[in-house]
This record gives C-alpha cells, structure tokens and sequence, in this order.
C-alpha cells in the first residue's frame, strides 16, 4: 500500500512540477505577444486557465493522500483514541462518497455533456479538459481507501496532526 501511495504521489508531484512551468510559460508568451508583438495570444490564455484548474484538481488530490484538508477537530480532540479511529474512518469515508459521486459519476456526466461543445480558442472539446474530475475522483476513492486501511492499522494517527 504504501508503495502505491509513493508513486501517486511522485505522479502527481510531477505533473504539478511540469502544469506550474507550462503555465509560466505560457503567460509569459502571453506578455510577450501581447506588449511586444502587439498582436495578443488567445489561445495561451485559454490553455492557461485550463492548466490552473487541472493543477487545481490534481494538488486537491494529493492534499487528500496526505489528509492535508481542513478541519476542525475541536470535540474528536478530547475523544479516546478509540473514537477518534472511528471518526478519522467516517471522515475517509464521507471523502470517498463524495468523491464518488459528485467528482466521478457527476464528473462523467459533465464531461459527455460538454464533448459536444468546442473552446473558443483552441478548438478542443470542453469535455477534455473536464476529463480531470473523475480521474481526480478516481485518485480521491483510491486515497481515502489508503487512508481508511492505515488509520485502521495506526499507520498513521485518526486525527491529521496540526503543524
């Protein structure tokens, strides 16, 4: 399990590493074109708007591998260790619904639906870039299940320590 979580994260670790440096990129292809040229890039607009949400997505993800979203774990703090195994798992378990639902079966649905519909400027189907939700749900149920299984084992602790 552990070795599956190693090569999410470095997956995803990269692919943010490379949509950061394309983004850069391309917004500064974007200035230049725009202050230099005289003569604006609207595609490198549009395919920067896409990245950031993809990144976006993708960094919710891995967040989620490291149980790193907010919370407020003001009455579980003062629970036995016991119920806070319990309300750690909830917790998972209520992520992987979520995911499941709202970023995979939604996501699927939105994604088809937008197949149809052309971006302005670059001339993709819109469900292309709206790929990421499932395979970002995808990622979540995959996370919350690793999470679920090392909470269970007391790999790592119910609760997400605070830094």
């Amino acid at each position: 399990m552990k070795a599956l979580r190693n090569i999410l994260n470095k997956v995803l670790n990269v692919l943010a590493g490379v949509s950061l440096l394309a983004m850069v990129a391309l917004t500064c292809w974007q200035v230049f074109t725009r202050y230099i040229l005289q003569n604006p890039s609207s595609w490198s607009e549009e395919l920067v708007s896409y990245l950031f949400a993809w990144a976006s997505l993708l960094g919710a993800s891995l967040i989620t591998g490291e149980r790193g979203h907010m919370n407020i774990p003001v009455i579980v703090d003062r629970m036995s260790e016991k119920l806070q195994k319990f309300f750690g798992i909830v917790g998972e378990l209520i992520a992987f619904a979520f995911s499941a639902i709202i970023l995979v079966y939604g996501g699927i649905a939105i994604t088809n639906l937008a197949m149809g519909q052309m971006t302005s400027s670059l001339g993709v189907a819109v469900g292309v870039f709206y790929i990421v939700l499932p395979l970002c749900g995808v990622l979540n149920m995959i996370y919350t299940v690793l999470n679920i299984i090392d909470i269970s084992k007391g790999n790592i602790e119910a609760k997400k320590e605070e830094v």
